[in-house]
């Protein structure tokens, strides 16, 4: 017995950043789909045709999908059960202990069960290795579902870069990780309408393949920040040391420093150490990345010692460039430890949802100004002659990313006028 009608290909159970998008890739190639979203709010604005957050194309394909029909909105999870394909795309949080909070996921399920018999059920957003077998156990021990038969468990990882989902959606492989062969070809049909690469294997080698290709990027981004670090230590510049080790050197290739590193930073370690065999080494990577925000603090208060009563300016609240996602941006802790430091702290941000002052308010009259994400509005030599022109004679600014181009992480005015004429 199945679970009931079917009158569209496909549903999307929770329409974030993640599954939005999808849901909008699906419309957009001729799928019939339903939007699964708990938040009112969110619900009223896409049924009104306004996308929520920021991504290229999203607006042009929500115009589309609605205009054609294709896409319809619902609040009510078992309405996923209507579409042939469930994708869930919720969060999976992590407690604090490094144990991943599975509870939405299972909730979801639980409101499934009575009407998912016959469906494909694939997990999208990154889960813990073990999961997506949870999930089809699950399923079996609460209704005697048996996969391959009835029902089709599935974990395909969302690997896509925010600000490119509807370029890499195309073109980059898709690993689909199915309990048996009748799950994986399911899962194949569905995500084959992208017309890249399929790439079948195990649901755990899905899921580990999404943890540690994230995983590599955190390290990447933690080395040049541990280096970052010591250069202050020894009073070297990280820049300096960078260009030598990368100019001409075939086994160079260290990225420059910068404090955030994505939104699934503490989560996808969390994934790992609940049973990885070095966790020592991942809590360390994980924790290089969070401890620059201290890092910085101090290198403030270094230079020009307390810094209560201070106006300091953070530029930007976003975790990646020229994006209004701030989810476990780095920023924000930054911003807690400055008003632990009793700093009256100024926030601008020309693409996030959150309020925050305009770029000459923020900096003007600054004793500090922090670059906090690396905006392309904030390059180059341009806005450094504002904020010296609008802030304090001694304003001490402080780039990580070097998105002025003065290769210095912290500089009064003078260092930055010397740092430019030797550039």
């Amino acid at each position: 017995m199945s679970g009931g009608k079917m009158d569209a290909d496909v549903s999307v159970i929770g329409l974030g950043r993640v599954g939005l998008p999808l849901a909008l890739a699906f419309a957009g190639h001729g799928l019939r789909v339903i939007g699964i979203e708990r938040d009112p709010a969110r619900l009223d604005a896409l049924r009104a045709g306004t996308m929520p957050f920021d991504e290229p194309g999203a607006q042009e394909a929500l115009d589309a999908a609605l205009g054609a029909g294709l896409l319809e909105f619902s609040c009510a999870v078992p309405d996923a059960a209507r579409a042939a394909s469930v994708v869930i795309t919720i969060g999976t949080p992590s407690f604090t202990h490094l144990e991943i909070d599975i509870r939405d996921i299972r909730a979801v399920i639980d409101e499934l069960l009575p009407v998912i018999r016959g469906r494909s059920l694939i997990l999208r957003s990154t889960v813990a290795p073990g999961t997506t077998e949870f999930v089809a156990g699950y399923l079996q021990q609460k209704r005697g579902l048996v996969p391959g038969r009835d029902v089709f468990v599935a974990h395909v990882p969302e690997r896509i870069a925010t600000g490119r989902f509807f370029e890499e959606i195309e073109t980059l492989p898709i690993i689909v990780g199915g309990l048996e062969s009748a799950s994986t070809q399911r899962a194949v049909d569905l995500f084959s309408c992208f017309g890249g690469r399929i790439v079948p294997t195990s649901p755990v080698q899905a899921e580990l393949a999404k943890i540690w290709a994230n995983i590599v990027r955190y390290a990447d981004f933690a080395l040049p920040n541990l280096l970052m670090m010591d250069c202050e230590r020894y009073g070297a510049n990280v820049f300096d040391v960078i260009e030598l080790i990368n100019r001409d050197y075939p086994r160079g290739g260290i990225a420059r420093p910068g404090f955030t590193a994505g939104t699934c930073l503490r989560k996808d370690f969390a994934f790992s150490e609940e049973r990885s065999n070095a966790p020592g080494m991942l809590l360390a990577v994980s924790r290089v990345n969070e401890s620059v925000p201290h890092f910085l603090v101090e290198g403030i208060k270094r230079r020009i010692g307390p810094l209560a009563g201070l106006k300091i300016g953070v530029l930007g609240l976003a975790f990646k460039r020229d994006t209004d996602d701030e989810r476990d941006s780095l920023a924000h802790k930054l911003i807690r430890l400055l008003e632990r430091e009793l700093a009256d702290v100024a926030v601008h941000d020309p693409f996030v949802a959150t309020p925050t002052l305009g770029f000459e308010e923020a900096v003007r009259d600054a004793d500090v100004v922090v670059v906090a994400a690396n905006h392309s509005a904030f390059d180059g030599l341009e806005p450094l002659e504002l904020i010296y022109k609008l802030a304090k004679p001694d304003c001490v600014v402080v780039d990580p990313w070097n998105t002025f181009g003065i290769a210095q992480v912290f500089a009064g005015p003078d260092e930055a006028g010397s740092r430019k004429e030797m550039l």
